[in-house]
């Protein structure tokens, strides 16, 4: 777990690499300050909101990377390169509020029968992946309980973010994985 203290030291993190690569177009290099446990591989997403509207979300589902060298390319990507927005302007840096999610290793739910899937997850606890061939898509935990979804409607549009038809998580040959998340946000 990680605590609140270290979740606004993520925060500010995120902040301030966001900040740099605006102002500079330089990637900071993890501060000699970082706690060590933010040194752990973890999977980690930078969700960012402008007004309470999404802005941009990067992450890697995966511990690949230092949670803190995590994030600040994460950050960096949600501002400059999520294909859905524009990319951010230093004019912007007032109207936005960060949001970490630090995550928990994914694990592939195994069932014999697709509809098991409804039991085996739990709406605003689980994050989801669905994998089948080439696609893959991703939701965070709290998009259920922003959407009021249900587990169905949470199989259902995880499918659709992955690029596929919505009811793919029916086909056997999809996989699902869940994951849980510790979300911190920063103060608006």
């Amino acid at each position: 777990m990680i605590s609140n203290r270290e979740g606004e030291f993520l925060i500010e993190l995120a902040r301030q690499a966001i900040d740099t690569f605006l102002k500079e177009n330089k990637i900071i290099s993890i501060p000699p300050d970082t706690p060590e446990k933010l040194l752990d591989k973890r999977g980690i997403f930078v969700t960012i909101n402008e007004k309470g509207n999404l802005r941009g979300c990067i992450g890697y589902c995966d511990p690949i990377k230092p949670l803190a060298q995590g994030v600040i390319e994460a950050a960096i990507s949600a501002a400059t390169a999520d294909p859905r927005f524009d990319p951010l302007k230093e004019s912007d840096m007032d109207k936005i509020q960060l949001e970490i999610s630090v995550l928990t290793k994914p694990q592939l739910i195994e069932v014999t029968n697709p509809q098991e899937y409804i039991d085996a997850i739990e709406v605003n606890k689980d994050g989801l992946i669905v994998e089948k061939g080439f696609y893959k898509g991703l939701l965070l935990p709290q998009v259920a309980e922003e959407w009021g979804w249900d587990e169905e409607e949470l199989l259902c549009n995880t499918c659709m973010k992955a690029g596929l038809s919505t009811d793919c998580w029916l086909d056997l040959e999809t996989k699902i994985y869940r994951f849980q998340a510790q979300i911190f946000q920063e103060n608006s």
